[in-house]
């Protein structure tokens, strides 16, 4: 035990208290981890009188650490071990927890349509308990409705953590020491950092400072960071609307080079000169990477003895101090170790304050799905006999995985669907009607963006082509229009028809419905009226023409048989003039 327990009156330094539970630990030792954007975690080692305790006394309780410092840490017990027992105590190791850890152990799969970052953030937060005392969004932008947000095999925690980054939003934890509860601010600014925090540089003196609170042993890292950030995405909704933008942010790094990052993705490419450029515009996000970049050029370590010390908060050390002090150290991660018989050890990581740019928590990268998914058409009407489309062309479906209640026909945001030809008003499209089976593949593997690959055939939809007309190529519609190639060797035929009138065009070898043969050659047949009509005139002949060789209007042998006619009708004349016959009588 140090001198330092000379300070103090004999009460502990550090007091654990476990809410509802009778178990009352001495505090043995602790290590504690705070940093933005991140749940804290405190690991506290303890001794008591119990033995054998019921892990249910103490996982999942509402529990305080309290410091004579000053500093209070309210969380929940998330992990009990234990280390030993003798004969008049038993050692335990404990996890005491931000709230927000406990999101770590909901692992979803999930579709928020229309709804801002902040909005989807909330209802996590709202499902998971926490309420309006519990958390505080204060942001200095409006964040957009987007179309789809994706939640994708990731629990809660990682999933908030992930759409935060996207856009830039880091939070930070206060303690609420009258609820003895963790709260958490989101924040996007310079603005709501903790201003006003002042301590002496000085190294501690040894064991008679008067255990004043202090910050010492400055180090540093610089590092090259990338000078310009460029952005390009496609909108097919603005297919020929350009699309880029390039941000260098103004620092004191030195930099050099250029980043490109292709499909951030961004609906709008926003203006690159401006300094606050839309928000989630091409521009937005080539200022929010560069930003990141220059996160990573410079780094502060200090060691410390306050306690009140946490991440969020502006540090500004007191007397003659470096240059990358002066402006003082905003606080990205804090860590503390303490023990009954000596004094705190705080380590303090962060970033040279600046007014150009903000901290930004890491990019994580969206979860990717290189195959693709199950899903159906969806009609805001059940059984509906016609596809439901928007003036695009795009479909609604509902993903097999999605298990939300919403209406039939908003299950999912329209789809474009993948087509063998496409064009300006040409190309490809045989809707599909409710209840079809599709699969939605994504492009590039982004779970954001979505789209219809082909439809496939079910046990509710069964293929019309199967073992028993594995010989038939056939296009059929819902109302039974029908293009039918047969490839059965010497039964070849084609079959063009539509229920209308039972009209029907009918070459090679012709069957009936149960495949019973009625003839071969050509038919064209309706139960309806009939028309042929031709401007340019009009061939019709019962003259052979083997293996459609020749041309289409050949004729030669009709010509023949013509003049062979009016021949015979020259000789029949000249009978009936030798026969003195009338012309009436011919």
């Amino acid at each position: 035990m140090d001198n330092w327990s000379a300070l103090f009156d004999g009460q502990s330094r550090y007091v654990l208290e476990i809410n509802n539970s009778p178990l009352r630990p001495d505090v043995l030792r602790f290590r504690g981890r705070e940093a933005l954007s991140e749940p804290f975690s405190w690991d506290i080692e303890f001794t008591t009188l119990q033995a054998n305790i019921p892990p249910e006394q103490v996982l999942m309780k509402y529990a305080s650490l309290r410091m004579r410092g000053g500093k209070n840490v309210h969380g929940m017990v998330t992990r009990l071990e234990w280390l030993s027992t003798s004969k008049d105590q038993s050692h335990y190791r404990l996890t005491l927890s931000s709230r927000l850890a406990l999101l770590g152990y909901t692992r979803q799969c999930a579709v928020f349509q229309n709804q801002s970052v902040p909005e989807v953030v909330e209802q996590v937060l709202r499902q998971h308990g926490l309420e309006g005392a519990d958390f505080e969004f204060r942001l200095e932008r409006t964040y957009p409705p987007r179309e789809l947000i994706t939640q994708w095999r990731e629990t809660d925690l990682q999933f908030i953590q992930r759409i935060l980054s996207e856009v830039g939003i880091y939070w930070r934890t206060e303690m609420d020491n009258v609820r003895g509860l963790d709260t958490y601010i989101f924040a996007d600014s310079q603005l709501n950092y903790q201003f006003d925090v002042r301590l002496p540089y000085s190294e501690p003196s040894g064991l008679f400072d008067g255990a004043a609170e202090s910050v010492w042993d400055v180090r540093t890292w610089h590092r090259i960071a990338t000078g310009t950030v460029a952005t390009r995405d496609y909108n097919y909704r603005t297919a020929t609307t350009p699309m880029d933008a390039t941000v260098s942010v103004r620092s004191d790094a030195v930099t050099t080079g250029e980043h490109y990052r292709y499909a951030a993705p961004y609906r709008d490419a926003g203006d690159d000169t401006s300094p606050e450029p839309e928000t989630e515009s091409g521009a937005f996000y080539a200022r929010l990477h560069h930003e990141r970049e220059l996160n990573r050029s410079a780094r502060i370590h200090l060691f410390s003895n306050a306690a009140h010390l946490t991440p969020g908060q502006v540090l500004e050390p007191q007397g003659d101090v470096i240059t990358a002090l002066q402006e003082g150290v905003i606080l990205t991660l804090v860590t503390f170790r303490g023990a009954r018989d000596s004094r705190l050890h705080v380590s303090v990581w962060g970033l040279p304050y600046t007014e150009r740019y903000c901290f930004r928590p890491a990019e994580i990268p969206r979860p990717e799905i290189h195959g693709t998914l199950p899903a159906r058409t969806e009609s805001r009407e059940k059984n509906d006999i016609y596809a439901h489309l928007d003036e695009q062309g795009r479909y609604r479906v509902r993903l097999d995985f999605d298990r939300s209640d919403s209406e039939p026909g908003y299950g999912y945001l329209w789809l474009r669907m993948a087509k063998p030809y496409a064009g300006d008003t040409l190309g490809w499209h045989t809707p599909l009607i409710d209840g079809t089976e599709v699969a939605i593949a994504f492009s590039n593997g982004d779970i954001d963006l979505p789209y219809i690959a082909y439809a496939l055939h079910d046990s509710e939809h069964p293929d019309h082509v199967n073992r028993d007309n594995h010989t038939r190529n056939i296009l059929r519609t819902p109302a039974n229009n029908k293009l039918r190639m047969e490839d059965k060797r010497g039964e070849e035929h084609i079959k063009l028809a539509t229920e209308y009138g039972k009209t029907q065009l009918n070459t090679g070898h012709l069957v009936g419905s149960q495949g019973q043969r009625r003839g071969q050659g050509s038919e064209l047949r309706t139960d309806e009226w009939g028309a042929l009509r031709a401007g340019k005139g009009l061939f019709v002949s019962a003259d052979a023409q083997p293996k459609a060789q020749g041309d289409a209007l050949d004729m030669d042998a009709a010509l023949k048989e013509i003049d062979r006619l009016n021949q015979q009708l020259q000789q029949l004349e000249m009978a009936a003039e030798q026969a003195l016959a009338l012309k009436a009588d011919v």
